[in-house]
C-alpha cells in the first residue's frame, strides 16, 4: 500500500510538471514554426505543373505542395542571376546595394556579406533557432592560401556561412560548373582534391578544376537532399525550432539527372533533371511529415531566377513546353522570364490549403517575414528592402498592394522598377542574354533608352509604351532614383549603399 501511494504520488508529480511546462510554453506565446527554404537553381515558372497546366514536365510533388499551401503568381527574385538573388534572400537588401553591381561571383571569390550585417539565419539564431545551410553557397568565402596566394585546401575556410549566422554549414562554393569542386563543412574542406576534372558534355558540362576525393558531380543534388532529410529528422526531436536553408545546384548546369530519371520527361535532360528535383522535394516533404513536425513547419519553394538558355529552351518549346510560361526572356534578362519565378509556401497551421495570391512579392521579403514570425522589429540598417509576407500567408491582406514597388536587376546590372501594372526598364534591350542583348543594342543604336510595359495588357512585354506615356516614365524613374539614393525601399531612416554611390548602370543619375 505504501509503495502504491509513493508510485501514485510520483505519477501525479510528473503530470503536474508536464502540465506546468506546457502552461509555461503557452504563456510565452505561440511556438514559432520550423522554416525550410528550398531554392532551386535556374528553373522557370513554366516548369511546374501548378503554374503551367499545359506544360510537358510532370511535377506531382511540387503540384501537391501548391495544393497544400499558397501559390504566388507574381513573385520575383531581386536579380536575374545566382549570386545577387542569394544576397537578397540572406540580407533582405537589394543585391546592387552591395559591392557587386553586376554579374556573379566565382569559385575563389571572397565573401560578399559582411559579418556585421544581420542575415536571416543570424536573426533567427538570436531568437532561439538552430540554423543550417546545406547546398550551393555562391556568396563567396575566404579560402586559406599558401605563400604564393594559391588556394590551400588543407587550411581553414574563413568568413564562411557559419560567420553569417549558420550553426551548421555544408556545401560547395559556387555553381557546379565553376571550380573548385570540394565540399566545405563548418569551415573545413571535407576531402582534399586528388584530381582535376572536366566535362564537355552538351548538357552536363563543367569547367576544368580541382575536385575533392568525395565529390561526385552527379551525386551532389542527391547528397544535399539526403543530408537535408537527415537534418530534419534529427532536429524534429528537439524542442528548439530550426531553419534549414537548402539552396540546390540544380537544375543549373551541369544538367545531370541520375540514371533512373534519364529520358523520363520525353523532352531533354533538363526536363528529366526538373523531374528529379521534384521527386526529391517529395521525399523531403515525406520526411517532414514522418518526423511529426508538418503542422508547424513553414516550407518555401522558390527558384533563384528563370530558366537558363543552357537548358536548350528551343528544344523544349519545339515539343510544346515553355519554361518561362507566357513571359519574355530567360535567366539573366530584365524581362519577366529572367526574374518572375515560382514561389510556393506551405504551413498547415497558418496557410489555407489551395490558396493563390496575386500580390507582387520579392525574394528579399524572407527577412521581414521571419522577423514578423518571431516578433522582432527590424532596425533601420536591417532588411532595407524586405516586406513581411506574414499577413499574406495568414490570408489577412486585402486587395491593396502591400509594397509600393519592386526593383528588378539583370546580369549586366540594368535596372527595372515595377509598380502595379507598370514596369519601367532602364535599358534598351534585355540587359542579359536574350535578343536584343547589350551588344546587339549597341550595334543597332536605334532603340529607345528605356522600355515601359503594361504587364496586365501585355504580359509578354512586346509593346514599348514609353513614347506615349512620358509622365509614367518620369514617375517610375523618380521613384527608382529615390530608392537608390536613400539606400532603402521600405519606410525608415536613409542608409548607404556599398561601394560607389553612382555607378555606370545609373546613367540617368549622372
Amino acid at each position: 500500500m505504501h509503495t502504491y501511494l509513493k508510485e501514485t504520488a510520483f505519477v501525479f508529480f510528473m503530470l503536474l510538471l508536464i502540465s506546468c511546462s506546457k502552461s509555461e510554453k503557452e504563456k510565452n506565446g505561440p511556438v514559432p514554426p520550423n522554416i525550410i527554404y528550398i531554392l532551386a537553381d535556374d528553373m522557370g515558372i513554366g516548369d511546374i505543373g501548378a503554374y503551367s497546366p499545359n506544360g510537358k514536365i510532370k511535377t506531382p510533388h511540387l503540384d501537391q505542395l501548391s495544393a497544400d499551401g499558397m501559390r504566388f503568381t507574381d513573385a520575383h527574385t531581386s536579380s536575374a542571376v545566382c549570386t545577387p538573388t542569394r544576397y537578397g534572400i540572406m540580407t533582405g537588401r537589394y543585391n546592387w546595394r552591395s559591392t557587386l553591381k553586376s554579374g556573379v561571383l566565382w569559385g575563389e571569390s571572397e565573401a560578399l556579406i559582411d559579418t556585421s550585417r544581420t542575415t536571416v539565419p543570424s536573426m533567427l539564431k538570436e531568437h532561439g533557432y538552430h540554423t543550417a545551410y546545406i547546398g550551393k553557397w555562391h556568396l563567396g568565402w575566404n579560402w586559406g592560401r599558401d605563400a604564393e596566394g594559391n588556394v590551400d585546401f588543407s587550411k581553414p575556410v574563413t568568413h564562411n556561412p557559419n560567420d553569417n549566422g549558420f550553426d551548421y554549414a555544408y556545401g560547395h562554393a559556387a555553381s557546379l560548373d565553376i571550380p573548385p569542386y570540394v565540399y566545405v563543412e563548418n569551415g573545413k574542406v571535407t576531402a582534399l582534391p586528388v584530381d582535376s576534372t572536366e566535362s564537355k558534355d552538351k548538357y552536363g558540362w563543367w569547367r576544368k578544376g580541382a575536385t575533392g576525393a568525395d565529390f561526385d558531380h552527379e551525386d551532389v543534388t542527391p547528397n544535399f537532399f539526403r543530408r537535408g532529410i537527415k537534418y530534419v529528422q534529427e532536429r524534429a526531436a528537439s524542442d528548439k525550432p530550426f531553419f534549414l536553408y537548402l539552396p540546390l545546384p540544380s537544375p543549373h548546369t551541369p544538367i545531370l539527372p541520375t540514371a533512373e530519371w534519364q529520358g523520363k520527361s520525353g523532352l531533354n535532360p533538363y526536363g528529366d533533371f526538373v523531374m528529379m528535383v521534384d521527386d526529391y522535394v517529395g521525399q523531403l516533404m515525406a520526411a517532414v511529415k514522418e518526423a511529426g513536425v508538418e503542422e508547424n513547419t513553414l516550407v518555401i519553394f522558390v527558384t533563384d531566377n528563370g530558366c537558363s538558355p543552357a537548358a536548350k529552351p528551343e528544344e523544349l518549346t519545339a515539343k510544346g513546353h515553355y519554361p518561362s510560361g507566357p513571359h519574355r526572356g530567360y535567366k539573366a534578362d530584365i524581362y519577366e522570364g529572367g526574374h518572375r519565378v515560382p514561389f510556393i509556401a506551405k504551413w498547415p497551421k497558418v496557410i489555407k490549403a489551395g490558396s493563390v495570391n496575386g500580390q507582387t512579392i520579392c525574394t528579399t521579403d524572407l527577412m521581414a517575414t521571419c522577423a514578423a514570425i518571431v516578433g522582432y522589429e527590424l532596425k533601420d540598417e536591417e532588411g532595407e528592402d524586405s516586406y513581411s509576407l506574414l499577413p499574406l500567408l495568414e490570408g489577412n491582406a486585402g486587395e491593396e498592394a502591400f509594397r509600393e514597388a519592386t526593383v528588378h536587376h539583370s546580369i549586366n546590372g540594368s535596372f527595372a522598377i515595377r509598380k502595379g501594372d507598370w514596369k519601367l526598364a532602364m535599358c534598351a534591350g534585355s540587359g542579359g542574354w536574350s535578343h536584343p542583348t547589350p551588344k546587339e543594342v549597341a550595334i543597332m543604336d536605334t532603340l529607345p533608352a528605356v522600355q515601359l510595359f503594361n504587364l496586365k495588357e501585355d504580359p509578354a512585354e512586346t509593346i514599348n509604351l514609353e513614347a506615349e506615356n512620358p509622365q509614367k516614365v518620369e514617375e517610375l524613374k523618380t521613384l527608382l532614383t529615390k530608392y537608390i539614393a536613400e539606400g532603402r525601399s521600405t519606410p525608415g531612416a536613409p542608409q548607404s549603399n556599398d561601394g560607389d554611390k553612382v555607378w555606370k548602370q545609373l546613367w540617368w543619375m549622372q
